[in-house]
């Protein structure tokens, strides 16, 4: 029986490779709820919950192409210092929000900084990244 297009809740826990955790419902003691394959997760997190019953838990390992996808170089940019006021009190390393696409807040990082120039880096953070998920479907909220 297929999850498809349900509104589910599910509690998670994600990990890097080194087992570091990024994320976890748990943290907040609040399931997430989204509706199945409707594009409101990653594609392998979706996919994992399509055939989950209530109460399972699995484990999936998601391929970075499946999760925020591959590190992007276009979305790497280098911009003169004189073009960014204030962009000289930043610090390499700084998470930013810039002015993206029709306005549209765009986080990143600046990742190199001298006295002419700043580089921003505005891959999600976890772009190039596996994750490993251990997810628990709560609930399924309605038949769709």
């Amino acid at each position: 029986m297929s999850n498809e297009g349900k509104k589910v809740r599910v509690h998670y826990t994600g990990t890097l490779d080194d087992g570091t955790k990024f994320d976890s419902s748990h943290d907040r003691n609040e399931p997430i709820e989204f509706t199945v394959l409707a594009g409101m997760m990653i594609p392998g997190f979706d996919r994992a919950v399509a055939d989950m019953q209530v109460g399972e838990t699995k484990t999936v390992r998601i391929p970075a192409a499946e999760a925020y996808g591959e590190v992007d170089p276009s979305a790497v940019h280098t911009v003169p210092l004189a073009q960014l006021p204030g962009a000289e009190n930043c610090e390499v390393g700084q998470r930013v929000m810039l002015g993206g696409p029709g306005g549209m807040p765009m986080s990143a990082v600046v990742t190199a900084k001298d006295d002419e120039a700043i580089t921003f880096d505005m891959n999600h953070e976890l772009a190039g990244k596996a994750l490993t998920f251990e997810i628990t479907l709560v609930e399924v909220l309605d038949e769709a």
